[in-house]
């Protein structure tokens, strides 16, 4: 078999590899794109495959591919032509789509990509010829009926984007949600001491301090809802401008409506086609909401890495899992990679954010955005890399976390701040002059006020209960 074969579009020849279902549109656009070595998602191809599912659906419904007169379809043809574009939805031609994501700003190639695959594929099924000139399924006439990349690509966005963070981000929050409820609820009876500003503070239990990191991840499970909310409006219907020009009144409803029964996800048309075409605020939007959940885990993650610091010099309130060497040059140490790991990630998303929001601000002018591929990659990576990070951390780390008692309440009967819940006796200057004579004799709080007679014993036992500090008196 010769090593490519020669196709043809409106431009001319050129030479593609003769086993792949892609054609000169496709080929085009890797010679010119030499630029990363990325190319489009997965989960874009598998959307773009789902949105060409959709559209060949609505025009089939709508008697546009079939009936009588030039290019219409037969039913078997249009049967194949829905096979092929399921097969890219379900990724078994991923392979066929090389184009770098640094390419033109619309999506075109990859647009054309897809439907020079599904195109080829199709012919396949029918037993025909993929490499004849005259298509019996042609990529624009059939597979693009009633598109324009303009529409089509930002749709395949939404789609992708919405289906990954349910799919992936989600559960993964969820679940990291739940192991530090259960911390909090195992954790509820050790008292330790509270720091503000990195400085000692009052008392308060282990076991709340993890319920407000489980509230930071439940609340993450909620912007993670919002971000897929941000993206259920689809273009599509508005074809080259937002005009819907070459496409039929109903297109759009019912791509959407297509879309909405194949992924349980409610998509749903645009409201106003000429804003869904040209800007990508939903994108924005939606990223922004990821970006607040990449704080968070950053945040979670420290903290669980401070509390865990030692085993001798640090706080070492919690015990993290070893999990591996920490250092070339020093035996023994071992490290809070899981934390750092997820922080890394954290990082890059908010990285990220800002590609997103430029593009969204500086690529949108009159009736396009140009910059939509760059801003997919990047969504669809930040919804990835969080949701494997996160199931990392929580199945190396979270999981296995365990409580140091004996260093918590240790903590507490050496802590400075213990003199806070005498205030409403003595008043805060005489408060705060105890605090200095303590730190300046290393005597606690207790001993101190023990020796000073400052107040009667029972008072002061009641006074100084750390279990009493966290929680409000009456």
């Amino acid at each position: 078999m010769n090593e490519f074969r020669i196709e043809r579009d409106s431009m001319g020849e050129v030479q593609v590899p003769s086993a792949a279902y892609y054609g000169a549109q496709t080929q085009r656009a890797v010679e010119n794109f030499p630029i990363s070595g990325w190319t489009l998602p997965p989960a874009l191809i598998h959307a773009l495959g789902l949105v060409k599912l959709a559209c060949a659906t609505a025009n089939r419904d709508l008697g546009k591919l079939t009936g009588t007169g030039k290019r219409r379809l037969d039913d078997r043809q249009v049967g194949v032509l829905l096979q092929a574009c399921r097969e890219v939805a379900e990724g078994k031609l991923d392979g066929e789509f090389p184009i770098d994501v640094f390419q033109t700003g619309s999506g075109t190639s990859s647009n054309m990509n897809a439907n020079e695959v599904i195109a080829n594929r199709a012919i396949e099924l029918l037993g025909g010829d993929r490499f004849a000139a005259d298509k019996p399924v042609h990529p624009n006439d059939h597979v693009n009926m009633g598109q324009s990349t303009n529409d089509i690509f930002p749709t395949a966005i939404h789609v992708a984007v919405a289906l990954h963070i349910k799919a992936e981000l989600l559960p993964a929050l969820q679940r990291f949600a739940q192991v530090l409820g259960q911390k909090a609820k195992d954790w509820d009876r050790i008292i330790k001491i509270g720091r503000t500003h990195l400085a000692d503070a009052t008392p308060l239990r282990l076991g709340q301090e993890f319920g407000g990191f489980a509230r930071q991840l439940e609340l993450s499970v909620k912007r993670a809802e919002k971000a897929i909310e941000a993206v259920l409006e689809l273009p599509a219907g508005g074809t080259a401008v937002g005009s819907g020009i070459n496409t039929h009144p109903e297109f759009g409803a019912r791509v959407a409506a297509a879309l909405a029964g194949e992924t349980g996800v409610p998509f749903a048309e645009a409201a106003d086609h000429f804003e869904a075409n040209a800007q990508r605020d939903g994108l924005v939007e939606c990223h922004g909401q990821l970006r607040a959940i990449a704080v968070t885990l950053f945040n979670v993650a420290n903290n669980i890495r401070w509390l865990g610091s030692g085993p001798r010099c640090g706080f070492y309130e919690i015990m993290l899992p070893d999990l591996q060497p920490g250092s070339s040059i020093m035996p023994g140490k071992v490290n809070p990679v899981m934390c750092e790991s997820l922080m890394q990630v954290a990082t890059r998303v908010c990285g990220n954010d800002q590609t997103i929001a430029m593009c969204g601000a500086a690529g949108g002018q009159f009736q396009l955005n140009v910059m939509m591929p760059v801003m997919g990659h990047a969504a669809l990576e930040s919804i990835q890399l969080m949701a494997s990070a996160t199931r990392a951390f929580v199945d190396f780390c979270a999981e296995g976390m365990q409580a140091n008692q004996e260093t918590c309440e240790a903590g507490v009967e050496k802590s400075l701040s213990m003199v806070t819940s005498l205030n409403p006796h003595i008043g805060y200057e005489k408060a705060a002059s105890l605090a200095k004579t303590a730190f300046a004799t290393g005597k606690t709080i207790r001993e101190l006020c023990r020796e000073e007679g400052v107040l009667p014993e029972n008072t002061l036992r009641d006074a100084l209960d750390p279990w009493s500090m966290t929680e409000p008196q009456g």
